[in-house]
């Protein structure tokens, strides 16, 4: 019987200077703010927000099952901070690239989910909502891997369905050069090699660069 998917929200505890170093990088050097590491902490903290909400509803509704995923806290801090944020199940990411912190998740979610298809997201998306994370839970009861493209060539959003899930060797996860504009087509390369039947989600605008603030300031 297939499984409830495992909505997994990877998260990083949005501490000053530990995150969003892009950002903070050009609102000290471009707009020459001070204290450009706190605001962008605190934009973190927002989105993080944003995006939990609209996974609880999903929760809530019973399309999903929340996992959230945290980097950047020990055990029992990040298990406060996702009380705080509404989260039943709280996980610990390892250390490394975003290849191997998915992919460890992945494995997390194949060992205590069997049966379940799995969804992984980030929390950098102002835009993100229900109607496109519903369409992705729809395309997994065909598609085998689903991908939301970002404009800077990555992706928001992975999904793989519970038979991909239970093929870690089919995973196109190895061999990505993480962080270049390059991730997506190298994603869909491996898929292809693989035979996997893809699903794509609309495209959306993460938020890494003071330029990715423009929609939402202008």
């Amino acid at each position: 019987m297939r499984g409830l998917p495992v909505l997994t929200v990877l998260a990083r505890w949005p501490a000053p200077g530990r995150c969003k170093r892009r950002l903070t990088r050009d609102l000290a050097q471009r707009l020459h703010l001070r204290h450009s590491s706190r605001r962008s902490a605190r934009l973190q903290g927002r989105l993080t927000i944003h995006t939990m909400s609209v996974v609880r509803a999903l929760a809530v509704e019973g399309y999903a099952q929340p996992v959230f995923a945290v980097s950047g806290l020990a055990h029992r801090a990040a298990r406060r901070w996702g009380e705080e944020l509404g989260a039943d199940r709280v996980w610990l990411q390892r250390p490394g690239s975003l290849g191997s912190r998915m992919g460890h998740l992945l494995r997390r979610i194949r060992a205590d989910f069997p049966s379940s298809p799995a969804l992984l997201i980030g929390t950098d998306l102002p835009s993100l909502n229900r109607p496109d994370l519903l369409s992705a839970i729809e395309l997994l009861h065909n598609k085998d891997l689903i991908l939301g493209p970002s404009s800077d060539g990555g992706y928001w959003l992975l999904g793989l369905s519970a038979g991909l899930l239970r093929q870690p060797m089919r995973w196109p996860l190895g061999g990505i050069n993480w962080g270049s504009d390059a991730v997506l087509d190298q994603t869909l390369a491996q898929a292809c090699a693989s035979s996997l039947t893809i699903g794509l989600l609309p495209q959306h605008q993460d938020i890494d660069r003071l330029s990715d603030l423009q929609p939402w300031t202008g």
